[in-house]
């Protein structure tokens, strides 16, 4: 399968989202371990990720009460940032371009009605899939 843009959405649940010639080709998702594999599988022109080193304040603890949402919030967000740097590497390796989105730039999530009514995706989809779509959709046509 030729894949043109490769969008990721890191977390524990990854979204992969390909594209070719400017149409979504394919959404999955993965787990982390798996990232490099896919990577090294599809060796995409180009690899657009949302990025969460990209933000500047990701909470706020305003109370005791908030103090254990908020450590919980940390410890996500610093796996997350380093499958961000994970994939950085791994594209650099590979010689493959990639740059990241803050979650902020890449816009509100979208339910799958409104995705389908952008992307013109009709198979199904989940949350993690529409995000790694989504992060690099404006980028879809980007040339080699």
């Amino acid at each position: 399968m030729t894949v043109h843009i490769l969008g990721i959405d890191p977390g524990a649940s990854t979204g992969l989202a390909g594209f070719d010639g400017g149409a979504i080709t394919f959404l999955k998702t993965i787990e982390p371990h798996s990232i490099e594999h896919n990577l090294r599988h599809y060796m995409p022109a180009r690899v657009v990720f949302e990025d969460s080193r990209l933000e500047r304040r990701a909470w706020n603890a305003r109370s005791k009460k908030d103090y254990g949402a908020a450590l919980a919030t940390a410890r996500s967000l610093g796996q997350v940032d380093a499958w961000c740097s994970f994939i950085t590497a791994i594209c650099a390796d590979l010689g493959i371009p990639a740059h990241g989105i803050s979650p902020t730039a890449k816009g509100a999530k979208l339910d799958a009605a409104a995705f389908a009514l952008v992307t013109r995706w009709a198979g199904r989809s989940n949350q993690h899939e529409r995000d790694a779509a989504m992060v690099a959709w404006p980028y879809r046509r980007t040339a080699r």
